[in-house]
């Protein structure tokens, strides 16, 4: 294990809201053992205001956080990944770039808050709702032994926290 913190690298395909959310959370709630970053392979450049609404109203930093895409934590001068999450179906998918260092990677999927319809309280709850996922994801990862746990172990806890409430089918059907 790393004598620094561990980095942590939240994947989507637009990286306006699933993957914010989990960068925002982690940043607050891991903050000295881990370095939360977020990315998506095709991101859509600004981030959903529902998002920064719900992360803001809850005590979660918003600044700072913006939709980018993931070629900026591939190259050399990136931070080097030990952990990579998927948080959507497509990104997880997609052949995604080779993260130097072999981080452990899972696929966290979930329902794109993004997607939702209805009424504007509607569409809110649907990122409530994410955010509440993601943060029990996040609280049982925190929790994790890393220091004591071997690769195998430590992959199996990791798919098991995707197939956690709220999980797309995919991630619940992840091997």
């Amino acid at each position: 294990m790393p004598d620094r913190p561990f980095n942590v690298l939240f994947l989507c395909t637009g990286n306006s809201a699933r993957s914010i959310i989990a960068e925002a959370i982690l940043r607050k709630d891991g903050a000295g053992r881990f370095n939360a970053f977020s990315a998506g392979s095709h991101p859509k450049g600004d981030v959903h205001p529902l998002a920064l609404k719900v992360l803001d109203r809850v005590g979660y930093s918003i600044e700072g956080l913006r939709s980018k895409g993931w070629e900026e934590f591939a190259g050399s001068e990136a931070p080097q990944m030990d952990f990579v999450f998927t948080v959507c179906d497509n990104a997880a998918g997609e052949a995604c770039p080779v993260w130097p260092g072999q981080p452990m990677t899972a696929h966290w999927g979930m329902e794109d808050p993004a997607a939702a319809t209805g009424t504007s309280l509607e569409q809110e709850a649907a990122f409530v709702e994410t955010m509440r996922f993601m943060k029990n994801r996040i609280s049982l990862f925190t929790a994790l032994p890393l220091a004591t746990l071997d690769r195998l172990r430590l992959s199996a806890h990791l798919k098991d926290i995707g197939r956690q409430n709220g999980a797309t089918e995919m991630a619940r059907q992840q091997s």
